[in-house]
């Protein structure tokens, strides 16, 4: 039986998950992620992770930081008072929100920390810094 190798078109099933078990992301109820491996469109760990499987397996594998989100970067992490806030956003730990930057980019923040009239703001990608942990089943190599 072939096993996958770098530039094959594959399709999988996978659950993705952090150390403590919370479940992140799964593809179980609906179709299965088609990638192509070494093509750079999902994090390289799990690219890695792919690689050698054959047809129905399955395997889980622990993917850290820097095959996956990278590590939490401080400079992307500010802090802003509450009165720059528009009126109308009352700011909320957890809360997603989106930025448009002076060159008009859009950049998606996320309130981590609320300190007197202080509030942190954390660009980084949500899953930065964590180690991941997918359940992976080969469905198809084309």
């Amino acid at each position: 039986m072939s096993k996958a190798k770098d530039g094959d078109i594959v399709k999988v099933h996978y659950t993705g998950k952090l150390e403590d078990g919370a479940i992140f992301d799964s593809s179980k109820d609906r179709e299965p992620l088609e990638l192509t491996i070494g093509a750079g469109n999902v994090i390289p760990g799990f690219e890695k992770g792919v690689i050698g499987m054959e047809r129905g397996g399955s395997k889980t594998i622990t993917v850290p930081p820097e095959e996956a989100y990278g590590p939490v970067q401080e400079e992307l992490i500010a802090k802003v008072k509450k009165e720059n806030f528009p009126e109308n956003i009352t700011p909320v730990i957890g809360e997603q929100l989106q930025l448009k930057q002076q060159d008009g980019n859009i950049v998606n923040v996320i309130i981590t920390e609320i300190e007197g009239d202080t509030v942190a703001l954390d660009a980084n990608h949500p899953l930065s810094g964590k180690t991941l942990i997918f359940d992976i089943e080969l469905v198809e190599i084309q």
